[in-house]
């Protein structure tokens, strides 16, 4: 299990410079102006984890297998997407398809780069974007509310617990909050289904000039104080650096980013923060023939978590023997770790903790 994360923003803030230096390929055209990104492109990379290198070495495995995650880079949006101006239905649909949305904000100024709003101002660019979406799931929740009506009236006691569920987030929605602050406690699987866009967790990325890549810029504070405000997340990248570095030789990356006062790239800050905001965890699996990562939500259980595998694992799911990360490292492996008594047989509630290394008996 992966997760997919859709690109978004104003045209010309940095987007497709990113996608392009985190899948490592030149497949979205970064040019100067808008609409250059048309179809969504979609790029799965994998995710940086030191700690399946280390798996690798001590389980010999001939083979590392990361997990991995999926970028979508979507088009640009303008002032009155929700009416369909620019791209806008495209980039409304596009943004349906995706877990989260990763939103690009220009905090740096380049002459040489046209602002589509004449100016740089990263909170204004953020509200134009959330807007759009709110008036497109506005629109989305009103049409379902016409249907549900009459039959409310009707005493209907399915359409009465769709109207609970819509009623407070159409009333938020028209005062100028995302649905994502109303939802019902509780209700949020359902809410899942109505597909609108400000339920989706969001991460701030703010694209700043390269000599504020460690430390952010005065612009980048600004979306920090947002983003804490809202109970989003929040990473500051330089898209040009990023882009220099997906061209290095990996041996050559580490020194360049210690030039700038970086301990580690861009991508890792963002997988990293949206981990946190999609409340995903890595286990592992080790053997002779690979060293692999596995993504599941926190507070999967063994079954659930098998069945990342493979259905058959989930659907026989006897038990999972288990070494936690620091166990296995510490005592050389899984032998180590068995004789240590460190090694657990987990049943069908366990509660998969992150770094988990885990052989899952099933019978089927």
């Amino acid at each position: 299990m992966g997760f997919n994360c859709g690109i978004v923003g104003l045209p010309n803030v940095g987007k497709s410079t990113l996608f392009n230096a985190l899948t490592q390929t030149a497949a979205a055209q970064a040019a100067n102006y808008p609409f250059c990104t048309i179809e969504p492109n979609v790029g799965r990379v994998a995710v940086p984890d030191t700690r399946l290198d280390t798996l690798t070495r001590i389980g010999k495995s001939q083979k590392t297998v990361p997990t991995s995650l999926e970028f979508v880079d979507i088009a640009g949006l303008v002032r009155g997407a929700s009416k369909g101006e620019g791209l806008g239905n495209q980039f409304l649909a596009n943004i349906r398809e995706v877990d989260a949305i990763v939103h690009v904000l220009r905090c740096f100024e380049d002459g040489d780069v046209t602002h589509v709003e004449g100016s740089i101002d990263p909170i204004r660019d953020a509200d134009t974007v959330e807007t759009e979406l709110m008036l497109a799931d506005l629109d989305s929740l009103e049409k379902r509310a016409q249907g549900l009506v009459k039959r409310a009236r009707g005493g209907d006691k399915e359409a009465l617990a769709q109207m609970a569920l819509i009623d407070p987030i159409k009333a938020a929605l028209e005062a100028g909050r995302p649905a994502r602050t109303a939802v019902p406690a509780g209700e949020e699987e359902a809410a899942k289904r109505l597909q609108l866009l400000t339920t989706k967790p969001v991460l701030y990325v703010c694209n700043v000039e390269e000599a504020s890549a460690a430390t952010g810029n005065s612009q980048s504070a600004r979306v920090f104080e947002r983003a804490k405000a809202e109970g989003a997340q929040a990473v500051v990248v330089s898209a040009a650096i990023e882009a220099e570095i997906s061209q290095m030789a990996q041996a050559d990356r580490g020194e360049f980013l210690s030039s700038l006062g970086l301990e580690e790239g861009g991508l890792d800050r963002v997988i990293r923060a949206g981990y946190a905001l999609l409340g995903l965890i890595t286990y592992f699996t080790v053997g002779p023939k690979e060293a692999r990562a596995w993504t599941i939500l926190k507070g999967m259980k063994g079954p659930q978590a098998a069945g990342v595998i493979h259905g058959d694992f989930e659907r026989g799911f006897i038990a999972a023997e288990t070494i936690a990360f620091d166990d296995y490292v510490a005592l050389g492996g899984e032998q180590g770790a068995k004789e240590a008594g460190k090694m657990r047989v987990e049943g069908k509630e366990y509660v998969v903790r992150d770094g988990d290394v885990m052989l899952f008996r099933f019978n089927v």
